[in-house]
C-alpha cells in the first residue's frame, strides 16, 4: 500500500491530480466538521440518466484517490433539489392531465402519478437511490425539502436575508435588464396554493429574516425565510448549499462553467469557503450534438447496460473527462475490450502504472481478475457466423478454443456472450452488407481454403495469422489491410474485424473453410 501511496503522490491520473488539490485545501488538518465532503447534485424532475451515473462515478474515483493519499475521513452526499417547482407535466407518467393543477408546486408536494410514494418528488428520489444502489455507490442521500423544512438551512437563509443586497449585486450583473426588474434570490412558496412564486420582493428584512411581496393576485404577504416558506433560486442555491454544508468538492458539466464565479462568490458572501471544482465536458451523440434528456438523443444508461457491463461504462467515464466524447452505440465494443485489457495488465504493472490504470479507479484499488479469454469484438464476429444458436452456440466455439472455460468459472465471459448476441442482433446484423469477391480476391480465398484444408498446426492463433498474411502476400496485395478487409466484407459482411488468425482459432479451421466455400459459392452475398 505504501508503494501505491507514494506513486499516487505524483501520478498524473486526473483523479489523483484532483485529490492532491483537496489535500492542499485542508493543509494537513482534518476540517472542523471531521471529514472532507464530496457532493453531487440532482434535479428530480425526471429519471436519473447516464450523466447522473458519470457524475457520481467520477466523484467516487476522486474520493478513492484522496483516501489513498490522505487519512482524513470522507463523506459523499447526493443532494436532490426536490423543492424545485414542477415546470411542466412529464409525458411519460400515468394520467398527466391530473397533474396540471399542481404545476409550480414543489416536486415533493405533487401527488405521485404512479401511486406508490408520498409525492412525485419522493418517487423520483426513490428511483435515484435505486439507481445509485444498483451500481454499489457509497453515498448519503439528502432531500432539499427535508433541509428547508427542518431548519437545517435556516442559518444560511437568515444570513442570505441579512446580506441580500450583496448577493443581489452578484446576481444582477449576470442578468438581462428586463430580468433584473423582477429578479429575487428568494422564491416564496405561497401559503395557500403551495406554488413556488417567481415574484419581485417589496422588502427584505434582514434583521427579522422576513420577505414581503405581492402574489400573482396582488395580495401582499410577509413570510419568514425559514421553516420551508421559501427556496432559493438555483444559482444562489448552489452557493448557499456549499456554505451551509461546508462542501469541499463538487463537479459539474461544462454548461455550468460560466456560473462558477457566481456560485463561488455567493458561497463566500454567506460565510463559506468555495469548494474545489471539476468541470467535465458534455457528451455528444453520434452526430456530434449535445445529448439532451428532452431530445432523447444519445445512449441511455439502460441501453448501454443492455449491451455491456457497468464496469465498461465506468471505464468510458474515466477516459479524458475534460474532452467531449461521443456517446453512441459504436463505442461500446472498444470500451469493453479496453477495460479487460487494462484488467489483464494490472497485476504485472509497477505501482506507478497501477495508479494510472483506469481499473484501479473503477474498483477503488481492488480490481478483479479478467476471465475474458475471448474479446468482445471476437464474440461479435462469432455471433455473426454462429447463426441463431444463442449463447450455448457461442460457448461451443469458446470451449474448443479454451477448454478450461465454462460459464460457471468465467461469469464475465458468459455475461459478455449474452451482451454480444444482443449487440449483434440490434446493431451489427441490420448493417451487414456481404459482397462477392473480386477475381483476384477469389483466387486468394480459394488458396486460403486449400491451405487450411491441409493445415496440421492446430489452433495457434499466431500461426494461423501468419498463414493468412502469407496468402495475402503471395497474391499480390501490396497493402495487406486490403486483403483482410476483403475477408471481412466477403465472409462477415463488414469492413472491419478481429485478427483473422484468432478468428480461425476460435471458429475452427474446418468451419472457416466451410465459410469461405459458402462465400465463393455465392451463398452469403
Amino acid at each position: 500500500m505504501s508503494a501505491l501511496r507514494d506513486a499516487a503522490l505524483t501520478s498524473k491520473a486526473w483523479p489523483f491530480e484532483e485529490a492532491r488539490k483537496l489535500v492542499a485545501r485542508i493543509k494537513g488538518k482534518t476540517p472542523e466538521k471531521g471529514y472532507v465532503l464530496f457532493e453531487t447534485g440532482y434535479g428530480p424532475s425526471g429519471l436519473p440518466h447516464i450523466g447522473t451515473f458519470g457524475e457520481v462515478a467520477r466523484t467516487t474515483m476522486i474520493r478513492r484517490a484522496f483516501e489513498l493519499i490522505c487519512d482524513t475521513p470522507t463523506r459523499l452526499i447526493c443532494f436532490s433539489d426536490d423543492v424545485d417547482g414542477m415546470r411542466k407535466v412529464p409525458d411519460n407518467v400515468p394520467d398527466p392531465v391530473a397533474l396540471r393543477e399542481h404545476l409550480q408546486r414543489p416536486l415533493t408536494s405533487v401527488p405521485d402519478p404512479f401511486g406508490k410514494y408520498e409525492s412525485f418528488g419522493h418517487h423520483n428520489n426513490a428511483m435515484l437511490r435505486r439507481f445509485l444502489d444498483t451500481f454499489g455507490f457509497e453515498y448519503e442521500f439528502i432531500s432539499a425539502t427535508e433541509y428547508y423544512k427542518s431548519g437545517k438551512f435556516d442559518e444560511v437563509l437568515l444570513r442570505a436575508a441579512e446580506r441580500y443586497d450583496d448577493i443581489m449585486a452578484v446576481m444582477l450583473k449576470s442578468l438581462r435588464e428586463e430580468r433584473q426588474q423582477t429578479y429575487s434570490i428568494f422564491l416564496p412558496i405561497h401559503p395557500e396554493t403551495g406554488r413556488v412564486l417567481y415574484v419581485p420582493m417589496k422588502h427584505v428584512d434582514g434583521k427579522n429574516g422576513t420577505i414581503t411581496f405581492d402574489d400573482e393576485d396582488g395580495r401582499e404577504w410577509t413570510l419568514p425565510v425559514t421553516g420551508g416558506n421559501v427556496k432559493l433560486q438555483w444559482k444562489p442555491d448552489f452557493g448557499a448549499r456549499w456554505a451551509a454544508l461546508d462542501v469541499d468538492f463538487e463537479m459539474y458539466g461544462k454548461d455550468h462553467s460560466t456560473n462558477t464565479p457566481i456560485y463561488d462568490r455567493i458561497c463566500e458572501i454567506l460565510g463559506g469557503k468555495k469548494p474545489e471544482h471539476f468541470v467535465y465536458e458534455l457528451f455528444l451523440d453520434e452526430n456530434g450534438e449535445k445529448i439532451s434528456k428532452s431530445k432523447g438523443n444519445g445512449l441511455t444508461i439502460d441501453e448501454w447496460l443492455t449491451y455491456a457491463s457497468t464496469e465498461s461504462l465506468s471505464y468510458y467515464m474515466f477516459l479524458k473527462p475534460r474532452t467531449a466524447k461521443r456517446l453512441s452505440w459504436d463505442v461500446i465494443p472498444k470500451a469493453v475490450d479496453e477495460y479487460h485489457q487494462q484488467l489483464r495488465a494490472y497485476p504485472g504493472q509497477t505501482p506507478e502504472q497501477q495508479v494510472a490504470n483506469p481499473v484501479w479507479h473503477i474498483h477503488g484499488g481492488m480490481p478483479p481478475a479478467s476471465n475474458m479469454v475471448v474479446s468482445f469484438a471476437m464474440l461479435l464476429n462469432l455471433a455473426s457466423v454462429a447463426g441463431s444458436t444463442g449463447k450455448e452456440g457461442l460457448w461451443g466455439f469458446i470451449r474448443r478454443y479454451a477448454p478450461d472455460a465454462a460459464p460457471e468459472t468465467h461469469p464475465d465471459l458468459d455475461q459478455a456472450a449474452g451482451f454480444a448476441l444482443a449487440y449483434f442482433r440490434d446493431f451489427v446484423a441490420p448493417a451487414r452488407r456481404f459482397r462477392a469477391p473480386e477475381p483476384h480476391e477469389r483466387a486468394a480465398m480459394e488458396d486460403m481454403a486449400a491451405r487450411l484444408r491441409a493445415w496440421q498446426g492446430g489452433l495457434d492463433a499466431e500461426e494461423l495469422q501468419t498463414l493468412a498474411f502469407a496468402v495475402g502476400k503471395d497474391h499480390g496485395f501490396e497493402n495487406l489491410r486490403d486483403w483482410f478487409k476483403a475477408l471481412y466484407e466477403v465472409l462477415l459482411g463488414q469492413s472491419q474485424g478481429p485478427r483473422f488468425g484468432g478468428f480461425i482459432a476460435l471458429y475452427g479451421v474446418d468451419e472457416t473453410v466451410a465459410l469461405i466455400e459458402r462465400a465463393l459459392a455465392g451463398e452469403l452475398a
